[in-house]
């Protein structure tokens, strides 16, 4: 390990371990490359490098800061490396997401409020008046944001919204190209609202994994790739929620 590589594993150290917290102001540069047991000179690449990951934070005049270390700063470079993403790693990328949305969907539907009901709804309104295509996948990522927002898990938002926002990408491509794709797209998400207002998560999941299946499977058919999971065809039905029959009440015997 080189003396930069090690100066920021020891500030990450300093950091994890609670010496250094979130909001924290960093030592004076002698007293803090003491402290790491290296120059000044590697003490500020290695300060540079974690400004740069959003780790540190620079206030001019005033010093060098701990960020709060929230998901939202830590993971926001990952939209970058995601963009960087070619071709049929995007299919690596749809693969995660499938994983990954169905489940923070289920959980949506535990803890979602009438009032995001109300505004995913809106959206689902926006998204059958769109008028092209940018505008439908425009709404249709924003539909996304919001639901998995209402999963409450910062951490899981910040990595599905650099996915969701990469592979709406693919969604252009298959909008494009895919005869009644627009019907077929509107109708699964209407079924996700249907289950978020019925808070069933079991629903809501299995919606999300066939809407996304379908993108992930469309896109292995577009470059040919025969490797396909086991999922939703590439344009299979819309699901349907269907609503318990009412429970007969039990009549009590006469004494």
């Amino acid at each position: 390990m080189g003396a930069i590589e090690s100066a920021i594993a020891k500030l990450r150290d300093l950091i994890a371990s609670g010496e250094l917290a979130p909001g924290d102001r960093l030592p004076p540069e002698p007293e803090l490359a003491a402290l790491v047991g290296v120059s000044r000179n590697t003490l500020r690449e290695a300060v540079r490098a974690l400004i740069h990951a959003k780790v540190l934070d620079v206030r001019r005049g005033d010093g060098t800061y701990v960020t709060s270390l929230e998901p939202h700063l830590l993971l926001s470079g990952l939209s970058f490396v995601v963009d960087l993403m070619q071709d049929r790693t995007v299919l690596e990328l749809i693969e995660v997401r499938r994983i990954l949305e169905p489940a923070a969907i289920a959980l949506a539907a535990t803890r979602i409020d009438d009032k995001t009901v109300n505004a995913v709804r809106e959206i689902l309104e926006r998204m059958r008046n769109a008028e092209s295509t940018e505008e439908l996948i425009a709404e249709d990522v924003e539909f996304h944001r919001l639901v998995i927002r209402a999963a409450g898990n910062a951490t899981l938002e910040s990595l599905l919204d650099a996915l969701v926002t990469r592979t709406s990408k693919a969604r252009v491509w298959r909008a494009i190209s895919g005869g009644g794709t627009k019907a077929w797209t509107l109708a699964q998400h209407s079924v996700i609202v249907d289950a978020l207002a019925a808070r069933d998560g079991a629903l809501a999941q299995a919606a999300s994994t066939v809407l996304v299946a379908a993108s992930d499977n469309w896109l292995r058919h577009l470059l040919g790739d025969t490797t396909l999971p086991p999922a939703a065809p590439i344009d299979s039905g819309p699901l349907v929620l269907e609503k318990p029959a009412p429970r007969k009440r039990r009549r009590r015997a006469s004494a």
